[in-house]
């Protein structure tokens, strides 16, 4: 699976990075950093709720097959 961003919709609050550090990181300038683009499974029920989380709805999965 991917993560994708919108960008535009992203309000950097971090509630991403708090539940998925090893994926998303909001930096001092209120900005997503995005580390990992696809999932590895020991990752994805973190990654799930860090999308969940979002209250921007700026985080969507996107299973591989759908590219």
């Amino acid at each position: 699976m991917k993560v994708v961003v919108n960008r535009g919709r992203c309000t950097g609050i971090g509630i991403c990075e708090s539940v998925s550090p090893d994926y998303f990181e909001v930096g001092d300038d209120g900005a997503l950093r995005q580390f990992r683009e696809f999932v590895d499974a020991e990752h994805r029920d973190e990654v799930e709720e860090a999308v969940r989380s979002c209250p921007a709805a700026a985080l969507t999965i996107v299973d591989r097959l759908e590219e």
